[in-house]
């Protein structure tokens, strides 16, 4: 993402549900130097091309204009103006991807449209879950594919990767020892998939049950079939604890 920003770019990321999407726009947007770039993020299950035009342009201070087509071509003044007299790349950041209906879809091609294909005083960045790479690879949207620069997905954690995560958690939150074993990890790895949403479900379920049952080392770690909820068994003299 900071790549597609830096460059001008337009991308298109996706993920699964809690893989951190939006946690890695927030990130990109703490390593941009402030001086130099304007991160704008809009995320909006429902955005039309009118909400669109006039959620960009209040982020940017103005004030919109009241029909469509006057506020975008507003936008484009605005966005212009910023990079060449205040020297500051507007990024915009497009979550929920693939949610966006066509209309708002094709607005997003029109927006690439700068100045005839030439230069783009943007960086454009489209976020959705692996849904939204499908609904693109369908001939109707060829023209948008065709001016992506950059694409990336984001996957779950690797084993290693997961139990890191869950060390530096647990380490933030002030634990002093470990409180999953290997094998509880790995079993919450298989579940999860390394999402990490998902890795924090199943470790706050399985700390709480712990907590009520006054156990201190998640043993292992189970998944109810019926309700999917995580169940927690905790390593103590012969009992166990669990939550359903």
């Amino acid at each position: 993402m900071q790549y597609a920003a830096e460059r001008r770019q337009f991308a298109l990321g996706t993920g699964e549900i809690g893989a951190g999407k939006s946690t890695m726009a927030r990130l990109l947007t703490s390593r941009l130097n402030p001086n130099k770039y304007m991160v704008l993020y809009i995320t909006d299950s429902d955005l039309t091309s009118c909400n669109f035009y006039y959620e960009v342009l209040y982020q940017l201070g103005h004030i919109p204009r009241f029909y469509r087509g006057d506020a975008k071509r507003q936008l484009n003044r605005v966005l212009l103006d910023l990079y060449e007299n205040h020297r500051k790349t507007p990024v915009i950041i497009i979550d929920e991807g693939h949610l966006l209906k066509r209309e708002m879809l094709e607005e997003i091609r029109f927006l690439t449209n700068f100045k005839m294909d030439s230069f783009s005083p943007m960086s454009l960045i489209l976020l959705g879950q692996p849904e939204l790479r499908r609904i693109l690879s369908t001939q109707i949207y060829e023209a948008i594919v065709q001016r992506l620069n950059l694409r990336f997905h984001l996957p779950g954690m690797s084993l290693e990767e997961t139990k890191g995560y869950i060390a530096h958690h647990l380490h933030v939150a002030g634990a002093a020892n470990a409180l999953f074993t290997d094998a509880a990890i790995e079993i919450i790895h298989d579940y999860t998939q390394g999402i990490p949403r998902k890795i924090n479900n199943v470790c706050l379920a399985s700390l709480l049950a712990g907590f009520a049952e006054r156990k201190r080392l998640v043993q292992t770690a189970q998944i109810s079939p019926e309700t999917e909820a995580p169940i927690a068994l905790w390593r103590s003299s012969g009992r166990r604890g669990h939550q359903g």
